[in-house]
């Protein structure tokens, strides 16, 4: 990362925010008054991943999108720029390329692996939008500490997962996911919020945030009757958006604090 762009405390982020079949302008809102909170913070907002010169200048990277699949050469920059120290807590369906098949059924090509692996999960099917339960997979970590299990009705996330992930919250399917190729899924657990450490940085991610308006169905209809909210609704979900951002701000504040008690130390006597 290319720390000359960052001065006097300054501390650079990119918004990544677009997609299909969600409401991206409410959840784009909701993400940057949650920035705001944070004088320090400069936000650059982005509808794909593709500016690699703003992505060499940010400490850290937020996305919430939908079937939003970066070129090979941004991919290849995501998984540097993370390996080099970043930080990208990665929200919804950050994960998923979806395709609407011959038969009426969503695929799911592999066709972003190095974005997926980087990631750690790509998204291949969800039941249909229910309550359901989040359970915590680790009490003890800072981000999910004092988190009790809670009930949700969002979309339920099943992935194929990569690498070794660091589980915080959780939660429990088997059965059909209709509409989908991979519809049939075998009880297990899944992950909800974790970390996907690689190299000096890392991927926090996050499945819970579905969120939709009238519109954000076309074109496969004219008008959604609902407005969606699901996890946006939630106290938990605000809390762990706060902490997925300090989880991203933290290490500039801890190397900027660093740089100012060496200066300190440093500084002639007068």
């Amino acid at each position: 990362m290319d720390q000359s762009a960052r001065t006097g405390g300054r501390i650079n982020g990119i918004l990544v925010a677009s997609g299909l079949w969600h409401d991206i302008d409410f959840a784009r809102l909701e993400l940057l008054k949650l920035l705001a909170e944070h004088e320090r913070v400069r936000i650059r907002v982005f509808e794909d991943y593709e500016n690699l010169p703003a992505l060499t200048e940010a400490d850290f990277l937020i996305s919430y999108t939908c079937n939003v699949a970066p070129s090979l050469a941004a991919q290849e920059a995501l998984r540097d720029w993370v390996r080099a120290g970043g930080r990208w807590y990665a929200l919804h369906g950050t994960n998923s390329v979806i395709r609407l098949m011959s038969d009426g059924n969503f695929g799911t090509p592999d066709w972003a692996p190095l974005f997926m692996e980087t990631l750690g999960s790509m998204f291949r099917s969800h039941p249909p939008i229910e309550p359901y339960t989040v359970t915590v997979a680790d009490p003890d970590h800072p981000l999910v500490q004092g988190i009790e299990p809670f009930d949700v009705t969002d979309e339920q996330y099943l992935m194929h997962t990569y690498g070794d992930l660091k589980v915080l919250l959780e939660t429990e399917f088997g059965g059909e996911a209709p509409g989908f190729v991979e519809d049939q899924w075998e009880h297990a657990k899944h992950p909800v919020f974790y970390i996907h450490e690689q190299g000096e940085g890392a991927v926090l991610y996050l499945t819970l945030g579905h969120c939709r308006h009238h519109y954000d169905m076309q074109p496969l209809m004219d008008y959604w009757p609902t407005i969606d909210r699901c996890s946006w609704d939630l106290p938990e979900f605000y809390t762990l958006l706060r902490r997925g951002i300090e989880w991203c701000i933290d290490p500039v504040d801890a190397a900027s604090e660093a740089a100012r008690a060496e200066a300190a130390a440093n500084a002639p006597e007068l």
